[in-house]
């Protein structure tokens, strides 16, 4: 993102035009690092966002509704008891630094005074810091005095600027000229190492639109224009920069600031986006965790319980025996009547015990691994299911398309108990199901399993009905209305389906369909999961959205 000097020095002069002879209403701090400003301009109200992330830092207008914590942090009450009602008399750049400045003349009872709000918008260095008369009210991050600290932040203390460096300020004509007279090999390097303000890809568009002459002219014209053409450039349907000047192919704005709140905003919504996934899938990877470990458990259980007809054998034998055997014998070897191919089997014996009481024991291994046996059988189908439920989960969040997909997914973890609901959580509205038009047929598919249930539960029944075979996938329903469906909406609605599934590595998915009346739920079962018969299977590759 090209946050030098360059670019802020225009985004303050369209800061100023729009804000001097403001007054700021409220002061909000939606985000840890982020303050807004609400604005009232004397013709209408805007929101001023000053950001000191590292990875978003800027100063620009929002429209944008965030949510703002129950209790306000300390430097946002700061700012409150000093800026509220404020006018702003102007947005500047400090000198040639990367420091957005709003002067503002704040009232009280009995006085007036002006007051600087200073953004510093230098990567991981960003900062907000209010100063009054060259003195720090407060900070956003503040430092502490050590014998460490190059600058202290600090409630108390001098304003300091940072650290200059040992380059050239382009205002200087005479250092610039100087600097740039004689020939240079790369151009935009040199110009990024030694001209103060420059990101690398100002100083590349600075080169690119050399066109002859006295360079030097060239570089303070370009860097000190006020004639800017603001966009944003995207690849592969993704954000990647915004620029103060027009760039081929990109995205076209009327101002840096509706630049900077599309690229921030498409931004925060992918990390958002991305965030939430990660937490879905951490949550229902620990429930499939858990059922893959409860379910190796008791398929161990079943093991050790396989030798329980054995045990039964070995008792029947050594009890028609009985006559043949002694106390003290470790072991006998008898007729295997049970065995069609005939031969004998070798019975180890307790020498302590009587053969009725070795024949005893056997039958009480049996009668315990029997019930063992008949206690794991609905146990495994039980933790059968959970790992099922919880694979088809992962698959919905592997494949969910948008916010709208994540947001359907959390309310059935919520809803199943996988996640924690915070306190004083706002229920969110419900997202419908996914709709298509396709050759005037309306095809409709579940964001998750809950809907995966409704939208059986209310289609007609002589609907068609579409799911991967062998795969977890959403479920999908093209609305018929009693005609038949083409080939061509079938195939869609099978792409869709095979979109929104576990099917991985590319080429054709199998996907079977049928009437939603041949479709099924069987009672206390999981989520999304159903019986059909009648069907028919096609094979289809998943649509690109």
């Amino acid at each position: 993102m090209p946050q030098d000097t360059f670019t802020l020095r225009l985004i303050a002069k369209e800061l100023n035009e729009t804000l001097r002879g403001g007054r700021i209403n409220r002061v909000n701090q939606p985000g840890k690092e982020e303050l807004a400003l609400i604005v009232y301009t004397g013709k209408r109200t805007v929101k001023l966002t000053v950001n000191a992330n590292a990875a978003d830092c800027g100063v620009y207008f929002t429209e944008d509704e965030r949510e703002n914590p129950l209790v306000a942090p300390n430097f946002c009450m700061l700012l409150r008891k000093h800026l509220t009602g404020a006018e702003i008399l102007g947005v500047s750049l400090d000198g040639f630094e990367r420091i957005v400045v709003l002067r503002v003349k704040c009232f009280s009872d009995f006085s007036e005074t002006v007051r600087e709000l200073r953004a510093e918008i230098m990567g991981k260095y960003s900062n907000i810091i209010l100063t009054e008369n060259g003195t720090v009210l407060g900070a956003l991050k503040t430092t502490m005095l050590d014998e460490n600290c190059k600058r202290a932040i600090l409630a108390g203390v001098k304003y300091t600027l940072p650290a200059r460096q040992d380059k050239t300020v382009p205002s200087d004509r005479a250092a610039l000229t100087a600097l740039l007279s004689g020939p240079h090999d790369d151009l935009s390097g040199f110009l990024f190492r030694h001209v103060a303000g420059l990101a690398p890809c100002t100083a590349e568009q600075i080169v690119n639109s050399y066109r002859g002459g006295n360079f030097a002219e060239h570089v303070y014209g370009y860097i000190f224009s006020d004639d800017i053409s603001p966009c944003v450039a995207e690849r592969e349907g993704e954000v990647t920069d915004f620029f103060a000047r027009a760039q081929e192919g990109a995205l076209p704005f009327p101002t840096l600031s509706a630049a900077q709140s599309y690229f921030y905003g498409r931004k925060r919504a992918r990390t958002q986006t991305e965030g939430m996934r990660r937490k879905l899938y951490s949550a229902a990877n620990n429930v499939k965790k858990k059922a893959e470990k409860r379910l190796s458990q008791i398929r161990e259980k079943q093991r050790e319980c396989a030798s329980c007809e054995e045990n039964r054998v070995k008792g029947e034998l050594l009890t028609a025996n009985l006559y043949a055997l002694s106390r003290g014998m470790k072991s006998c070897e008898l007729p295997n009547y049970y065995d069609e191919r005939g031969g004998t089997i070798k019975i180890a014996l307790d020498e302590t015990l009587t053969p009725s009481q070795n024949a005893q024991n056997y039958f009480k291994r049996y009668r315990k691994q029997k019930r063992t046996l008949e206690v794991a059988a609905p146990q495994e189908r039980e933790a059968a299911a959970e790992l099922d439920y919880a694979e088809s989960l992962l698959a919905a969040i592997s494949s969910a398309a948008d916010a709208d997909d994540l947001r359907a997914l959390e309310e059935e973890l919520l809803s199943a108990g996988m996640l924690k609901a915070p306190k004083e959580r706002k229920k969110p509205p419900e997202v419908g199901f996914r709709r298509y038009e396709r050759a005037g047929f309306l095809i409709k598919a579940g964001r998750n399993n809950l809907q995966n249930d409704k939208l059986v539960r209310t289609s007609a029944p002589e609907d068609l009905w579409l799911h991967t075979q062998g795969y977890h996938s959403c479920h999908v329903v093209i609305e018929t209305k009693g005609k038949e469906v083409p080939d061509e909406v079938l195939l869609f609605a099978a792409g869709v389906c095979a979109r929104y599934s576990s099917a991985k590595g590319g080429g054709k998915v199998p996907v079977d369909y049928c009437k939603v009346k041949y479709v099924k739920k069987p009672p206390k079962t999981k989520a999304g999961f159903v019986v059909y018969t009648d069907y028919r299977t096609l094979l289809t590759e998943p649509i690109e959205e």
